[in-house]
C-alpha cells in the first residue's frame, strides 16, 4: 500500500510540474507576442497576399477589439469572405456556386477567431483544457516546445514554440477530409513589430502536395472601422 501511495504521489507531482511548465510556456508566448500592447488597440487592418499554383490572391484582415473579424480573399475578381460581428458569423464563397452568406458553425467561428489578434487563442485553449505539452522537437535545427491542441472538431494541432524567443514557428494541423487524414505544415518567419502588433510577416504552408505562402505587406492600427463592416447579413 505504501508503494502504491508513493507511486500515486509521484504521478501527481509529475502532472503538476508539467501543468506548471505548460502554463509558463503559454504565458511567455503571450508576452513574446506582446498581447498586452495589442489589447490596448482598438482596430487592426492587415493587407497582404496569398501565393499558390502560380497565382497571387490579394487578401485583407479587418479586426476590431475585442472579437470582431473579417477576412477577404480576392480570386479572379471574386471575393471569398468570412466575418464574425461579435454575435454571428457568416461566410461567402462564390466558388460554391452561390454569393449568398452562409451562417458559420460555432467551430468555424472559433477557427476564424484564431486569426483575430485580439483573441489570445493559445491562452484560451489552455483555459479550456485543450493543450498538452508533448515534449520538445527541432524546427530549422533549433529546439522548440511541442504543444498539442485537441479541438472539438476532432482536428488536432501541434504547435512548436521556439525555446529562445517563445514565438510560434511551426504548426502541424491534422484534418479529416473525406475519411482521409491530411496534414498541413505551416512555418512562420519574418517576425516584425508593426506599431505594437508583433506578427510573422510570412507563413509558408504545405498540405497534400500543395504549397502556398501568405505574406503581409501592410499593418494599420487604430483606424476608423464601422461595425457594419463585419455584418454580412
Amino acid at each position: 500500500m505504501k508503494k502504491f501511495v508513493s507511486v500515486l504521489a509521484g504521478i501527481m507531482l509529475v502532472t503538476a510540474i508539467n501543468a506548471q511548465t505548460l502554463d509558463e510556456i503559454v504565458k511567455k508566448y503571450s508576452e513574446a507576442n506582446k498581447h498586452d500592447k495589442v489589447a490596448a488597440l482598438s482596430t487592426i487592418k492587415i493587407t497582404g497576399k496569398m501565393e499558390m499554383m502560380g497565382m497571387e490572391l490579394p487578401l485583407e484582415l479587418w479586426m476590431k477589439n475585442p472579437d470582431k473579424i473579417k477576412t477577404v480573399t480576392n480570386f479572379n475578381g471574386q471575393e471569398m469572405v468570412s466575418a464574425f460581428d461579435g454575435t454571428k458569423g457568416y461566410s461567402i464563397n462564390p466558388m460554391s456556386g452561390s454569393a449568398d452568406p452562409v451562417e458559420m458553425t460555432p467551430e468555424q467561428i472559433k477557427q476564424t477567431q484564431n486569426s483575430n489578434m485580439f483573441q489570445d487563442y493559445m491562452a484560451n485553449y489552455l483555459k479550456e483544457g485543450k493543450l498538452t505539452l508533448e515534449g520538445e522537437d527541432k524546427v530549422n535545427d533549433k529546439p522548440a516546445f511541442k504543444i498539442k491542441a485537441s479541438l472539438d472538431s476532432g482536428n488536432n494541432i501541434e504547435m512548436y514554440i521556439d525555446k529562445d524567443s517563445y514565438l510560434l514557428v511551426k504548426t502541424s494541423t491534422t484534418m479529416n477530409q473525406g475519411g482521409v487524414d491530411v496534414v498541413a505544415d505551416s512555418f512562420m518567419t519574418d517576425f516584425t513589430d508593426n506599431n505594437g502588433v508583433f506578427l510573422p510577416m510570412k507563413t509558408t504552408t504545405s498540405a497534400n502536395g500543395m504549397d502556398f505562402t501568405i505574406t503581409y505587406d501592410k499593418v494599420e492600427v487604430n483606424i476608423p472601422m464601422e461595425d457594419s463592416i463585419f455584418k454580412l447579413k
